[in-house]
Protein backbone atom coordinates (compact mmCIF):
# COMPACT_ATOMS: atom_id res chain seq x y z
CA UNK A 1 0.00 0.00 0.00
CA UNK A 2 2.79 2.57 0.77
CA UNK A 3 4.37 1.50 -2.65
CA UNK A 4 0.84 2.68 -4.42
CA UNK A 5 0.61 5.69 -2.03
CA UNK A 6 4.23 7.01 -3.35
CA UNK A 7 3.08 6.27 -7.16
CA UNK A 8 0.13 8.48 -6.61
CA UNK A 9 2.19 11.46 -4.89
CA UNK A 10 4.69 11.25 -7.78
CA UNK A 11 1.47 11.16 -10.08
CA UNK A 12 0.24 14.65 -8.53
CA UNK A 13 3.63 15.56 -8.62
CA UNK A 14 3.75 15.34 -12.43
CA UNK A 15 0.97 17.66 -12.65
CA UNK A 16 1.91 20.63 -10.06
CA UNK A 17 0.28 23.49 -11.12
CA UNK A 18 -3.15 21.51 -11.67
CA UNK A 19 -2.67 20.15 -8.17
CA UNK A 20 -1.77 23.05 -6.89
CA UNK A 21 -5.33 24.68 -7.85
CA UNK A 22 -7.50 22.01 -6.92
CA UNK A 23 -5.88 22.19 -3.55
CA UNK A 24 -5.96 25.67 -3.43
CA UNK A 25 -9.99 25.77 -4.24
CA UNK A 26 -10.43 23.03 -1.55
CA UNK A 27 -8.17 25.49 0.75
CA UNK A 28 -10.34 28.42 -0.08
CA UNK A 29 -13.31 26.47 0.83
CA UNK A 30 -12.33 24.99 4.03
CA UNK A 31 -10.84 28.26 5.35
CA UNK A 32 -14.05 30.05 4.38
CA UNK A 33 -16.29 27.53 6.01
CA UNK A 34 -14.46 27.71 9.39
CA UNK A 35 -14.43 31.60 9.38
CA UNK A 36 -17.92 31.34 9.02
CA UNK A 37 -18.85 28.97 11.52
CA UNK A 38 -16.41 30.38 14.39
CA UNK A 39 -18.08 33.80 13.39
CA UNK A 40 -21.49 32.84 13.10
CA UNK A 41 -21.01 30.31 16.06
CA UNK A 42 -19.87 33.49 18.29
CA UNK A 43 -22.75 35.36 17.83
CA UNK A 44 -25.29 32.53 18.13
CA UNK A 45 -23.37 31.88 21.11
CA UNK A 46 -23.41 35.56 22.31
CA UNK A 47 -26.85 35.94 21.60
CA UNK A 48 -28.28 32.56 23.96
CA UNK A 49 -25.67 34.44 26.26
CA UNK A 50 -27.42 37.67 26.51
CA UNK A 51 -30.91 35.68 26.11
CA UNK A 52 -30.55 33.76 28.64
CA UNK A 53 -27.92 34.78 31.28
CA UNK A 54 -29.83 38.57 31.73
CA UNK A 55 -33.36 37.55 31.34
CA UNK A 56 -34.88 34.38 30.66
CA UNK A 57 -32.82 31.65 32.50
CA UNK A 58 -31.63 28.18 31.14
CA UNK A 59 -35.09 26.33 31.91
CA UNK A 60 -38.49 27.58 33.24
CA UNK A 61 -41.29 25.98 35.37
CA UNK A 62 -44.96 27.34 35.68
CA UNK A 63 -48.46 25.79 36.05
CA UNK A 64 -49.92 24.14 32.87
CA UNK A 65 -51.40 27.19 30.55
CA UNK A 66 -49.49 30.10 31.91
CA UNK A 67 -47.30 30.50 29.04
CA UNK A 68 -50.52 30.33 26.49
CA UNK A 69 -51.63 33.57 28.29
CA UNK A 70 -47.99 35.01 29.54
CA UNK A 71 -48.68 38.06 27.76
CA UNK A 72 -51.95 39.00 30.09
CA UNK A 73 -49.84 37.64 33.38
CA UNK A 74 -52.42 35.86 34.74
CA UNK A 75 -52.32 35.86 38.35
CA UNK A 76 -55.25 32.58 38.42
CA UNK A 77 -52.45 30.79 37.27
CA UNK A 78 -49.36 31.12 40.11
CA UNK A 79 -47.98 28.19 41.53
CA UNK A 80 -49.28 28.03 45.16
CA UNK A 81 -46.75 27.84 48.08
CA UNK A 82 -47.14 24.18 48.60
CA UNK A 83 -46.10 23.12 44.82
CA UNK A 84 -43.24 25.76 44.68
CA UNK A 85 -41.96 23.83 47.79
CA UNK A 86 -42.58 20.74 46.04
CA UNK A 87 -40.56 21.87 42.75
CA UNK A 88 -38.14 22.97 45.45
CA UNK A 89 -37.50 19.75 46.61
CA UNK A 90 -37.03 18.14 43.45
CA UNK A 91 -34.46 20.99 41.84
CA UNK A 92 -32.71 20.68 44.63
CA UNK A 93 -31.75 16.93 44.34
CA UNK A 94 -30.71 17.67 40.15
CA UNK A 95 -26.87 18.16 40.77
CA UNK A 96 -26.65 19.79 36.86
CA UNK A 97 -28.63 22.85 38.34
CA UNK A 98 -26.66 25.51 39.51
CA UNK A 99 -28.79 28.18 40.51
CA UNK A 100 -32.80 28.88 40.50
CA UNK A 101 -35.17 31.71 41.10
CA UNK A 102 -38.77 31.82 41.87
CA UNK A 103 -40.31 34.87 40.66
CA UNK A 104 -44.00 36.16 40.96
CA UNK A 105 -45.10 38.49 37.47
CA UNK A 106 -47.85 41.17 36.88
CA UNK A 107 -48.76 44.10 35.24
CA UNK A 108 -49.56 47.47 37.29
CA UNK A 109 -49.99 50.88 37.02
CA UNK A 110 -46.31 52.85 37.13
CA UNK A 111 -47.06 56.59 38.45
CA UNK A 112 -44.44 59.18 39.21
CA UNK A 113 -47.22 61.43 41.21
CA UNK A 114 -47.62 63.80 37.97
CA UNK A 115 -48.59 60.71 34.81
CA UNK A 116 -49.39 57.27 34.95
CA UNK A 117 -48.24 54.50 32.52
CA UNK A 118 -48.56 50.75 32.26
CA UNK A 119 -45.50 48.36 33.55
CA UNK A 120 -44.77 44.67 33.49
CA UNK A 121 -43.07 43.89 36.72
CA UNK A 122 -40.81 40.81 38.16
CA UNK A 123 -41.05 40.29 41.96
CA UNK A 124 -37.58 38.11 42.60
CA UNK A 125 -35.09 37.14 45.16
CA UNK A 126 -32.83 39.60 44.13
CA UNK A 127 -29.75 37.27 45.34
CA UNK A 128 -31.15 34.58 43.74
CA UNK A 129 -32.05 36.00 40.94
CA UNK A 130 -28.92 37.30 40.02
CA UNK A 131 -27.46 34.08 40.76
CA UNK A 132 -29.41 32.51 37.75
CA UNK A 133 -29.18 35.37 35.31
CA UNK A 134 -25.54 36.87 35.69
CA UNK A 135 -25.89 39.41 33.21
CA UNK A 136 -29.02 40.84 34.49
CA UNK A 137 -26.74 43.61 36.80
CA UNK A 138 -24.98 44.28 33.52
CA UNK A 139 -27.68 45.18 32.06
CA UNK A 140 -28.26 48.41 35.04
CA UNK A 141 -27.16 51.51 33.18
CA UNK A 142 -27.94 54.24 36.26
CA UNK A 143 -28.02 53.27 39.60
CA UNK A 144 -26.48 50.32 42.03
CA UNK A 145 -26.36 46.81 41.85
CA UNK A 146 -28.39 46.01 44.56
CA UNK A 147 -31.73 45.67 45.47
CA UNK A 148 -33.45 45.88 48.51
CA UNK A 149 -36.92 45.95 49.74
CA UNK A 150 -38.81 49.05 48.82
CA UNK A 151 -36.88 50.08 45.67
CA UNK A 152 -37.33 49.08 42.12
CA UNK A 153 -35.54 48.54 38.89
CA UNK A 154 -37.33 50.51 35.93
CA UNK A 155 -36.52 49.80 32.29
CA UNK A 156 -34.77 52.87 30.25
CA UNK A 157 -37.39 53.45 28.46
CA UNK A 158 -40.38 54.10 30.64
CA UNK A 159 -37.01 56.25 32.81
CA UNK A 160 -37.19 58.53 29.70
CA UNK A 161 -40.11 58.70 28.62
CA UNK A 162 -42.06 59.59 31.94
CA UNK A 163 -38.66 61.70 33.18
CA UNK A 164 -37.85 59.51 36.38
CA UNK A 165 -34.45 59.47 37.69
CA UNK A 166 -31.99 56.97 39.99
CA UNK A 167 -33.37 57.91 44.00
CA UNK A 168 -36.92 59.33 42.55
CA UNK A 169 -39.89 58.32 44.45
CA UNK A 170 -42.62 56.22 42.12
CA UNK A 171 -45.64 54.50 43.03
CA UNK A 172 -47.25 50.81 41.66
CA UNK A 173 -50.71 50.32 41.72
CA UNK A 174 -52.02 46.36 40.69
CA UNK A 175 -55.23 44.41 40.71
CA UNK A 176 -55.34 41.58 42.87
CA UNK A 177 -57.07 38.58 41.33
CA UNK A 178 -60.19 38.96 43.33
CA UNK A 179 -59.97 42.66 41.87
CA UNK A 180 -59.17 44.90 44.44
CA UNK A 181 -56.73 47.61 43.91
CA UNK A 182 -54.07 48.47 45.73
CA UNK A 183 -50.75 50.95 45.76
CA UNK A 184 -47.09 51.02 47.23
CA UNK A 185 -44.76 53.68 46.86
CA UNK A 186 -41.17 52.77 45.82
CA UNK A 187 -37.69 54.53 45.17
CA UNK A 188 -36.15 53.83 41.93
CA UNK A 189 -32.76 52.08 42.45
CA UNK A 190 -31.55 51.51 39.26
CA UNK A 191 -32.41 52.14 35.55
CA UNK A 192 -32.20 48.76 33.10
CA UNK A 193 -31.24 48.70 29.55
CA UNK A 194 -33.35 46.05 27.52
CA UNK A 195 -32.33 42.90 26.52
CA UNK A 196 -34.93 42.80 23.22
CA UNK A 197 -34.27 46.20 22.43
CA UNK A 198 -37.46 49.01 22.15
CA UNK A 199 -40.44 48.15 23.98
CA UNK A 200 -39.08 46.22 26.73
CA UNK A 201 -40.93 47.29 30.05
CA UNK A 202 -39.58 44.78 32.26
CA UNK A 203 -39.03 45.95 35.88
CA UNK A 204 -37.75 44.10 39.16
CA UNK A 205 -38.77 44.52 42.63
CA UNK A 206 -38.50 42.54 46.12
CA UNK A 207 -40.91 39.72 45.87
CA UNK A 208 -42.22 40.06 49.05
CA UNK A 209 -43.21 43.56 47.88
CA UNK A 210 -44.78 41.86 44.83
CA UNK A 211 -46.98 40.22 47.22
CA UNK A 212 -47.94 43.43 49.28
CA UNK A 213 -48.45 45.11 46.05
CA UNK A 214 -51.17 41.67 45.12
CA UNK A 215 -52.27 41.89 48.80
CA UNK A 216 -51.54 37.97 48.70
CA UNK A 217 -51.99 35.89 52.09
CA UNK A 218 -49.68 33.46 50.78
CA UNK A 219 -46.60 33.97 48.23
CA UNK A 220 -47.51 32.74 45.01
CA UNK A 221 -44.81 32.26 41.96
CA UNK A 222 -45.69 32.69 38.90
CA UNK A 223 -42.39 31.13 37.28
CA UNK A 224 -39.05 29.54 38.37
CA UNK A 225 -36.07 30.01 36.50
CA UNK A 226 -33.31 27.95 36.06
CA UNK A 227 -29.56 28.15 35.52
CA UNK A 228 -27.40 25.05 34.48
CA UNK A 229 -23.93 24.27 35.54
CA UNK A 230 -23.32 23.22 31.77
CA UNK A 231 -25.12 24.52 29.19
CA UNK A 232 -24.15 21.95 26.66
CA UNK A 233 -26.23 19.61 28.94
CA UNK A 234 -29.42 21.40 28.78
CA UNK A 235 -31.58 18.62 26.46
CA UNK A 236 -30.14 16.16 29.05
CA UNK A 237 -31.03 18.02 32.28
CA UNK A 238 -34.62 19.13 30.79
CA UNK A 239 -35.31 15.29 30.21
CA UNK A 240 -34.47 14.59 33.72
CA UNK A 241 -36.07 17.32 35.42
CA UNK A 242 -39.37 16.47 33.84
CA UNK A 243 -39.15 12.88 34.67
CA UNK A 244 -38.65 13.85 37.93
CA UNK A 245 -41.50 16.83 38.26
CA UNK A 246 -43.87 14.31 36.24
CA UNK A 247 -42.83 11.57 38.98
CA UNK A 248 -43.47 14.48 42.13
CA UNK A 249 -46.48 15.69 40.57
CA UNK A 250 -48.51 13.56 38.24
CA UNK A 251 -49.51 10.77 40.98
CA UNK A 252 -53.14 11.08 39.80
CA UNK A 253 -52.79 10.96 36.12
CA UNK A 254 -52.39 14.66 35.82
CA UNK A 255 -49.73 16.72 35.48
CA UNK A 256 -50.39 20.25 36.34
CA UNK A 257 -46.56 21.82 35.58
CA UNK A 258 -45.25 22.94 32.14
CA UNK A 259 -41.46 22.77 31.51
CA UNK A 260 -39.67 24.54 28.92
CA UNK A 261 -36.46 25.45 27.58
CA UNK A 262 -35.70 29.05 26.67
CA UNK A 263 -35.68 27.76 22.96
CA UNK A 264 -39.33 27.52 23.37
CA UNK A 265 -39.89 30.93 24.98
CA UNK A 266 -38.25 33.67 22.91
CA UNK A 267 -38.70 34.48 19.23
CA UNK A 268 -34.66 34.55 18.75
CA UNK A 269 -34.62 30.46 18.71
CA UNK A 270 -35.46 31.51 15.55
CA UNK A 271 -32.64 33.83 14.41
CA UNK A 272 -29.92 31.01 16.23
CA UNK A 273 -32.32 28.33 13.87
CA UNK A 274 -31.07 30.12 11.07
CA UNK A 275 -27.79 30.60 11.91
CA UNK A 276 -27.80 27.12 11.77
CA UNK A 277 -29.31 26.42 8.67
CA UNK A 278 -26.61 28.75 7.15
CA UNK A 279 -23.99 26.69 8.35
CA UNK A 280 -25.44 23.72 6.93
CA UNK A 281 -25.59 24.84 3.58
CA UNK A 282 -22.18 26.17 3.60
CA UNK A 283 -20.98 23.04 4.24
CA UNK A 284 -22.89 21.73 1.06
CA UNK A 285 -21.19 24.74 -1.15
CA UNK A 286 -18.05 22.77 0.62
CA UNK A 287 -19.03 19.45 0.13
CA UNK A 288 -19.96 20.88 -3.72
CA UNK A 289 -16.19 22.46 -3.83
CA UNK A 290 -14.66 19.20 -3.05
CA UNK A 291 -16.40 17.38 -5.08
CA UNK A 292 -16.09 18.89 -8.59
CA UNK A 293 -12.48 20.46 -8.12
CA UNK A 294 -11.36 16.49 -7.63
CA UNK A 295 -13.67 14.79 -10.24
CA UNK A 296 -12.65 17.31 -12.95
CA UNK A 297 -8.85 16.70 -12.18
CA UNK A 298 -9.59 12.78 -11.57
CA UNK A 299 -11.32 12.77 -15.01
CA UNK A 300 -8.42 14.70 -16.76
CA UNK A 301 -5.71 12.10 -15.08
CA UNK A 302 -7.81 9.25 -16.08
CA UNK A 303 -8.44 10.69 -19.86
CA UNK A 304 -4.45 12.09 -20.27
CA UNK A 305 -3.19 8.09 -19.04
CA UNK A 306 -4.79 5.68 -20.62
CA UNK A 307 -1.88 4.31 -22.46
CA UNK A 308 -0.40 4.32 -19.58
CA UNK A 309 -3.30 2.56 -17.40
CA UNK A 310 -2.94 0.19 -20.72
CA UNK A 311 0.87 -0.11 -20.02
CA UNK A 312 -0.21 -1.25 -16.21
CA UNK A 313 -3.02 -3.27 -17.14
CA UNK A 314 -0.88 -5.19 -19.57
CA UNK A 315 1.87 -6.33 -17.21
CA UNK A 316 -0.42 -7.58 -14.60
CA UNK A 317 -1.42 -5.01 -12.49
CA UNK A 318 -4.50 -5.87 -10.67
CA UNK A 319 -7.81 -3.80 -11.39
CA UNK A 320 -8.02 -2.97 -7.43
CA UNK A 321 -4.56 -1.66 -7.32
CA UNK A 322 -5.34 0.38 -10.10
CA UNK A 323 -8.61 1.41 -8.73
CA UNK A 324 -6.84 2.04 -5.11
CA UNK A 325 -3.52 4.37 -6.86
CA UNK A 326 -6.43 6.42 -8.33
CA UNK A 327 -8.55 6.75 -5.06
CA UNK A 328 -5.39 7.31 -3.69
CA UNK A 329 -4.89 10.13 -5.37
CA UNK A 330 -8.21 11.71 -4.88
CA UNK A 331 -7.21 11.01 -1.00
CA UNK A 332 -3.77 13.28 -1.33
CA UNK A 333 -5.91 15.69 -2.59
CA UNK A 334 -8.16 16.16 -0.20
CA UNK A 335 -5.70 16.04 2.55
CA UNK A 336 -3.25 18.18 1.31
CA UNK A 337 -6.57 20.87 1.00
CA UNK A 338 -7.56 19.95 4.23
CA UNK A 339 -4.18 20.78 5.95
CA UNK A 340 -3.74 23.98 4.91
CA UNK A 341 -6.69 25.29 4.93
CA UNK A 342 -7.50 24.05 8.55
CA UNK A 343 -4.13 25.73 9.27
CA UNK A 344 -4.82 28.80 7.48
CA UNK A 345 -8.52 28.88 8.98
CA UNK A 346 -7.35 28.68 12.23
CA UNK A 347 -4.71 31.70 12.22
CA UNK A 348 -7.43 33.94 10.22
CA UNK A 349 -9.67 33.53 13.26
CA UNK A 350 -7.13 34.01 15.61
CA UNK A 351 -6.21 37.32 14.03
CA UNK A 352 -9.77 38.10 14.26
CA UNK A 353 -10.16 37.84 17.50
CA UNK A 354 -7.11 39.65 17.81
CA UNK A 355 -8.51 42.64 15.96
CA UNK A 356 -11.21 42.98 19.19
CA UNK A 357 -13.89 43.40 16.87
CA UNK A 358 -17.08 44.46 18.39
CA UNK A 359 -21.04 44.93 17.39
CA UNK A 360 -24.29 45.40 18.98
CA UNK A 361 -27.46 43.15 19.84
CA UNK A 362 -30.33 45.03 20.64
CA UNK A 363 -29.58 47.57 23.42
CA UNK A 364 -26.50 46.00 24.43
CA UNK A 365 -23.50 48.06 23.43
CA UNK A 366 -19.94 46.69 22.33
CA UNK A 367 -20.15 43.43 22.31
CA UNK A 368 -16.88 41.94 21.38
CA UNK A 369 -16.37 38.70 19.10
CA UNK A 370 -14.62 35.78 20.26
CA UNK A 371 -14.41 33.75 17.19
CA UNK A 372 -14.02 30.15 18.53
CA UNK A 373 -13.80 26.24 16.08
CA UNK A 374 -14.37 23.52 18.56
CA UNK A 375 -11.87 20.72 17.86
CA UNK A 376 -15.16 18.58 16.88
CA UNK A 377 -15.63 21.27 14.14
CA UNK A 378 -12.79 20.86 12.98
CA UNK A 379 -12.86 17.41 12.78
CA UNK A 380 -16.04 17.01 10.76
CA UNK A 381 -14.84 19.32 7.87
CA UNK A 382 -11.36 17.14 7.28
CA UNK A 383 -13.55 14.67 7.46
CA UNK A 384 -16.24 15.54 4.88
CA UNK A 385 -13.46 17.40 2.35
CA UNK A 386 -11.21 13.77 2.93
CA UNK A 387 -14.77 11.95 2.20
CA UNK A 388 -16.04 13.60 -0.46
CA UNK A 389 -12.85 13.55 -2.26
CA UNK A 390 -12.04 9.89 -2.04
CA UNK A 391 -16.32 9.61 -3.38
CA UNK A 392 -15.34 12.16 -6.44
CA UNK A 393 -12.18 9.88 -7.34
CA UNK A 394 -13.91 6.85 -7.32
CA UNK A 395 -16.02 6.91 -10.44
CA UNK A 396 -12.70 7.89 -12.45
CA UNK A 397 -10.77 5.45 -10.46
CA UNK A 398 -13.64 2.61 -11.25
CA UNK A 399 -13.00 3.68 -15.45
CA UNK A 400 -9.37 3.36 -15.29
CA UNK A 401 -9.60 -0.34 -13.81
CA UNK A 402 -11.98 -1.88 -16.17
CA UNK A 403 -10.33 -0.87 -18.76
CA UNK A 404 -9.36 -3.88 -21.64
CA UNK A 405 -5.42 -3.24 -21.90
CA UNK A 406 -5.52 -3.71 -25.95
CA UNK A 407 -7.76 -0.96 -26.12
CA UNK A 408 -6.27 1.36 -23.73
CA UNK A 409 -2.56 0.94 -25.60
CA UNK A 410 -4.21 2.01 -28.78
CA UNK A 411 -5.08 5.01 -27.39
CA UNK A 412 -3.86 7.91 -28.96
Amino acid sequence: MMDLYKIALRNLLRYKRRTLLTASLITIGVVFVLVFMAVSGSFKAMMIGQITDAMLGHIQIHKKGYVASIDNLPLNLNLKASAFARIEETLQQQKDIEAYSPRLKFGGLFSNFSESTNIRLNGVYPEREFKTVPLLTSRIAEGKKTLGRGEIFIPSLLAIGMKVKVGDPVVIVATNKDGSVNGKPFVVAGILESVTGPGGRDGYLHIEDAADVLRMPELEISEVAIRLKDFDRLQLTFTELEKRLASAFGKDGKFPLEIHTWEGLTPFFNIARMLDVMTFFIKLMLVALVLISVLNVMIMAVYERIREIGTMAAIGTPPGKILALFMLEGFSLGILGTLIGCGLGVLLIFILNLAHITFNFGQQRGLLLEATVHPGALLSIAGIVIIVSVLASLQPAFKASRMEPINALRHV
